[in-house]
Formats: structure tokens, sequence, C-alpha cells
């Protein structure tokens, strides 16, 4: 990561608030997470502060959030982080925040799913809510790639699989390979450009009582192939999931799409593996959490090749 060096502390959040939210800044403040981009803030029982700390491309995607979460949330059955105020940037904290709703719940990665009739069929009827044509100034993914051609992707997949297989993470490298070249040799997205999430890894998917509660960071949102949302199937869900979950999502899916989804699932599944060896040696940018998921999913997949 490309960090932006900048000290968050409570006692800030509590100045931020005086300053520009102050209704509000007589609520407790507590740490709830450091993420790739953001420090999130409890404020109080049901808001949080989320600030960007280690990315200079975190202010645009709470910008973007702010634009366009609002409208969306009311039509998502899942509950999902609704901003609520924009901070400025000032001389206190030079960079954008938010006050956002706090949604409750574990991350996936650290509490997995165990019913999983129930959470595939909560992640399918999440997708369909959110998989709608989008207006023509919607955001795209056109930076990070995310949504668009599965082909454009084929060099990091050969570095990812060549670093995984370097550092001995995986056992089949050919089965990976194979399992790609029938993603990327599928028909590509024809349709319109659909709203995506586009960042549904475990960290970013909460459970409770063994199924998925609630969906968080719409940082890259953007529209694009619903395949690459459709990809989070394969490596939230337990094995013996990914058909009732597809069966679940309406409109029904084609083949071509199902295949891409394997594609980008197995290209996330190589780039949680990294980061979970990362994790475990103490690397930067590592979380140990993303390697079980990650291993999971692989074997999912490497299974569906015959």
């Amino acid at each position: 990561m490309d960090h932006v060096e900048v000290e968050v502390t409570a006692e800030l959040v509590r100045c931020l608030l005086r300053d520009q939210c102050p209704d509000l800044a007589d609520r407790p403040v507590r740490l709830g997470a450091r993420g790739w981009d953001n420090q999130m803030w409890r404020l109080g029982e049901d808001l949080a502060v989320r600030l960007p700390w280690a990315t200079g491309s975190a202010d645009a995607l709470l910008v973007k959030e702010y634009a366009w979460l609002p409208t969306l949330a009311p039509h998502l059955p899942l509950p999902v982080p609704v901003p609520q105020r924009l901070g400025e940037p000032s001389a206190r904290f030079p960079r954008p925040w938010l006050v956002t709703t706090w949604v409750p719940g574990a991350p996936a990665d650290r509490a997995p799913v165990t019913r999983a009739r129930a959470a595939a069929e909560s992640l399918a009827a999440f997708l369909t809510a959110l998989h709608r044509p989008a207006p023509n100034n919607a955001p795209t993914g056109s930076g990070s790639g995310r949504g668009g051609p599965l082909t454009d992707h084929t060099d990091q997949f050969t570095r990812g699989l060549a670093e995984v297989t370097a550092r001995g993470l995986i056992d089949d490298p050919d089965a990976v390979q194979a399992v790609w070249q029938d993603a990327v040799t599928a028909p590509g997205w024809s349709g319109p450009a659909l709203w995506l999430h586009a960042d549904l890894h475990p960290a970013n998917v909460l459970t409770a009582d063994g199924t998925i509660c609630g969906v968080i960071d719409f940082g890259d949102l953007c529209v694009g192939d619903p395949a690459y949302d459709l990809a989070a199937g394969w490596i939230l869900l337990p094995d013996d999931s990914i058909d009732h979950f597809y069966a679940a999502y309406q409109p029904i899916l084609d083949a071509a799409t199902m295949r891409r989804a394997r594609g980008w699932a197995i290209a996330r599944a190589l780039g949680g593996i990294l980061i979970g060896d990362a994790g475990v040696h103490g690397r930067p940018g590592g979380k140990p959490t993303w390697g079980p998921p990650a291993h999971a999913a692989l074997r999912r997949l490497i299974a569906t090749i015959g």
C-alpha cells in the first residue's frame, strides 16, 4: 500500500465533530477498525466516522460513497452503511471524511458463514437488488478494471499465479490455469452497465448467527459486468452452496456469466492467498485471516474443471 501518514486519534475525531458536526460531538468515540483505505471510529451505538489514512485514493472513494450510496441503500435487502454527513478538509485534517451509519456484525474472514443455504439466499437477494442498470453518469471502474473485460487482467493473473507457485502456496498451478482459461474464453458481457459493489471480499461482508447480515465499504462502487460481484459466492459461501446461490439470483444466469465469475473468483483467490501468506509472515499489508477462505475457494473452483 502507498501509505499517506495521517495520525488519527479519538481526540482528533472529537475535534472534527465539534468543528463541523457539533450536534454529534457529545457522543462517545472509540476505534472500530482500520481498513485498507480508512479508519472507522464508532460514534455512539448507531453511527461511525470514516477517515482516510493509508492511501491517497481514499478521499475520492469516500466522496463517491457520499454521492451515490444514499440513493442505492433503500433498495437493498441487507443493511449497508449510509453516509449522513461529508466532512470538509480543514487545518485539523486536510482530507474529506464521512459520518455514516454503523452496521453491526462480524467480518466474514473472522466469522465465516455456517448456515450455507440462508447465506446463499441472502447474498443472491442483495446482488439481485443491486445489479440494476445505472445512470450514464455513474462511476466506472476504469482505473482498476473492476467490472470490465476479464481478458484485460490476464497479465495480472499470470503474475499472481507465478508468485503463489514460486512461494509453494498451491499444489496444482495447471488446474488453476485451466479455470482461468475456461473463463477468459467465455463470451463477454453484452448487457447494460449494472451497479456493482466491486469489493465483496470477506472483510467487507458481515455475518451474524452463521449467515450474512450486512455489506460494508462501497468505495469501489462502479458499473459493469455482474460476473465481477457474482465471483464472491465462491469465496464467501461454504462447499456445495454455489448452485443454490446462482439459482436464487435473478435474472437466471447464463453459462458465460457463470464462467466469467469463476475467472474473477480464481484471480481473487490467488490475491487472498498472497495477502494471507503475507499476514502469516508479518509482511506489510498482510492479513492472515484472508488465507483460509481463499484456499477453500481455490479448491472449490478447481473441482469445477472436469
